[in-house]
């Protein structure tokens, strides 16, 4: 035994001071591997709609009302099942509505309560008992557990679980209790939750998820564009703090600038009525979803605020390109190409008509300065962007819970892309003066936007990482767009639809080779037969046939259109990827009413399950990446128990 390994053993000893605590945790650990692998989530492009976005984690993608129709059968009604569904799904409320109609409310939380002591003990078979502990209330930590392991058909002990039940009605604590149940549930039922990125932009609702994510018990993100947009602008990156609020103006949702964040709109509105009074903004006014509705005032106020901060964003990021002439991105300065007599804008040689050509703040010798009035009002919207405490503090939470990639499982987890070559090999990408490519780029990259957000972070290189922000969100090479081009401008401006075009990168035409999916694993070193690659960004327009499983079943693409904008391009309302003891399914959703509507007619998001990969036999925590770390703590405990007995270490006895 060398100096290093018995310096460690010696600190391990201070967790495990004798024989019995060090044998006791070996037994421990050898007998959690043996125990069903825990169930994973994966989502992916949630954007702002959190109403779906909550349901679905609190049904469990379906699993919780597929376990209570398993445990009751045909004991209870269909109805009687929606009803404990939909109060394990929402208890405060739906307590709230029952005690306004039960007549004999104490018989009701007798046969509640047993019912969901049923739900919660299949819930949490597949754990420890210490596991299922440390997701207890502490209030009802104590009567839980007894819950869980007495049975009330056990004869001996049926008076015992009768009086529990008894007294937690009986001292007023009946609703609390259920309350406080119906939650532990919702935790088991959901070892870890993977979210393939894009939380924000579209929907209403991104800061109510963050907040709901900030509490939730384990999970992580791999960083998507729109989110990568959000962190750029916490940054202090104007061209981000642009493309943001154009994004939420082009939707008409403010609600997560102005009710989220305390983002100030006001200096934008006074600065467009000013500067865009007379112009009707007609490219510019808002897409409104189905159920929207905004008056005409609103809406044309909100048209030219639309147009305002698009016409700024576009001088904000030539700024940046001109910076970054590495990047090759200064042809997107499309101010620099108008023809303001003819009206034309030209790309790539070829004029092409605009439809519109006013701008009164574009002087066309200098087509990409700023006016003093837009740059007075660049820098309230940086000020209130940056004093923004629970924006921080949402990007704080991306930041510790996140990166570009993970690898869980034998599974590879990504937003968007793998920047390929032509031949499917692995593109390198350059970033200041270095090259990278697969794990290496997803790596690197990660770091830098890290740097962006550290004190200690060299000024010239804070700089370069703030600036990357906008590159990550529309840059060719960016494993989070990769793409031709970002035809921003073209859509609002330009009247010919054929310039509109974003050629897609390779990673994107090549990714139902087998060949190539096996490459990408290879590069970031996971083996075995069954890995995949798990990312979103890309709808899958399920209604045209379009099959989320590609490559021989090595790639999952689970972006099926969350955000309402999308429903009718998709034909549904997002999957759901399910990877349990068994195999993997994928949870197909169909559009999801209001949380008000499940809450008052037990209305569930329809969903429809795919068997994806089923396995062999059933998965344990040993087939696991914990397994393997678990097996490595046996080992080390193996190695103190002999220094112990050899006497190389003394225990550490009382």
């Amino acid at each position: 035994m060398n100096n290093n390994e018995e310096r460690y053993l010696n600190l391990l000893s201070n967790t495990f001071p004798t024989i019995a605590d060090a044998a006791g945790e070996v037994i421990n650990l050898e007998a959690i591997q043996n125990l069903p692998k825990g169930t994973e989530h994966f989502l992916a492009d949630i954007h702002g709609e959190h109403e779906a976005f909550i349901h679905i984690l609190k049904n469990a993608s379906g699993n919780i009302k597929r376990k209570v129709t398993e445990i009751f059968g045909n004991t209870i009604r269909e109805t009687e099942k929606k009803e404990l569904c939909t109060l394990i799904y929402y208890p405060e409320q739906k307590l709230e509505l029952i005690k306004a109609v039960e007549q004999d409310i104490d018989d009701w939380y007798h046969i509640t309560i047993h019912q969901l002591v049923k739900v919660c003990r299949e819930m949490s078979s597949k754990y420890t008992r210490s596991k299922v502990r440390k997701s207890l209330p502490e209030e009802f930590s104590y009567i839980i557990e007894e819950l869980l392991h007495e049975r009330s058909e056990d004869q001996d002990k049926a008076a015992y679980v009768a009086v529990i039940v008894d007294t937690i009605i009986s001292t007023g604590r009946a609703d609390d209790f259920i309350i406080a149940i119906c939650n532990v549930i919702h935790r088991l039922a959901i070892d870890q939750l993977h979210i393939l990125g894009d939380i924000y932009d579209r929907g209403s609702g991104a800061h109510i998820i963050l907040d709901t994510l900030r509490q939730y018990h384990s999970w992580d993100i791999q960083w998507g564009n729109h989110d990568m947009l959000w962190m750029g602008a916490s940054a202090g990156n104007d061209a981000c703090i642009c493309n943001v609020l154009r994004l939420s103006l082009r939707y008409a949702n403010l609600t997560t600038l102005e009710e989220g964040y305390g983002i100030n709109l006001v200096p934008l509105a006074t600065f467009a009525l000013e500067t865009y009074g007379d112009d009707p903004c007609t490219e510019f006014i808002p897409k409104l979803l189905k159920d929207a509705k905004m008056d005409e005032k609103t809406l044309l106020l909100t048209a030219k605020m639309h147009k305002a901060i698009s016409v700024i964003q576009f001088k904000q990021e030539a700024d940046i390109f001109h910076r970054r002439p590495e990047w090759k991105m200064e042809d997107r300065c499309l101010l620099e190409h108008i023809d303001f007599e003819k009206q034309t804008c030209t790309i790539d040689g070829v004029a092409y008509d605009m439809k519109s050509c006013n701008f009164p703040t574009i002087d066309p010798k200098h087509p990409s300065e700023m006016t003093p009035e837009e740059t007075d009002l660049m820098k309230k919207l940086h000020h209130s962007f940056r004093v923004s405490e629970k924006l921080r503090k949402h990007i704080r939470t991306i930041l510790s819970h996140g990166c570009m990639y993970n690898i869980c499982n034998q599974n590879l987890l990504f937003h968007a892309s793998i920047p390929l070559n032509a031949d499917g090999t692995l593109k390198e990408v350059e970033i200041l003066g270095q090259r990278y490519a697969g794990l290496s780029l997803m790596k690197y990259i990660g770091q830098l936007v890290r740097a962006a957000f550290q004190n200690d972070t060299p000024n010239d290189l804070k700089q370069y990482a703030k600036d990357y922000f906008l590159y990550l969100w529309c840059g060719k090479d960016s494993p989070l767009f990769d793409k031709s081009k970002m035809a921003t401008f073209e859509r609002y401006f330009l009247t010919d639809v054929a310039t509109f075009k974003e050629e897609k990168g390779y990673y994107f035409q090549l990714r139902n080779s087998a060949e190539v999916c096996d490459r990408i694993l290879d590069a970031f070193g996971i083996k075995g037969d069954n890995r995949h690659i798990i990312n979103g960004h890309v709808p899958v327009h399920a209604s045209k046939g379009e099959n989320p499983i590609k490559a021989g079943g090595r790639l999952m693409v689970i972006d099926g259109g969350f955000s309402e904008a999308y429903h009718s391009e998709t034909g549904i309302a997002g999957y759901t990827l399910v990877y349990h003891s068994r195999g993997f399914q994928l949870v197909q959703h169909e559009p999801f009413t209001s949380t008000q509507d499940a809450i008052l007619r037990g209305t569930d998001i329809k969903s429809t399950t795919q068997i994806v990969e089923m396995s062999t036999h059933r998965m344990l925590v040993a087939d696991t990446d914990k397994g393997r770390e678990l097996r490595a703590q046996i080992e080390d405990l193996k190695r103190l128990l002999y220094a112990y007995r050899h006497g190389i270490i003394k225990e550490k006895r009382n």
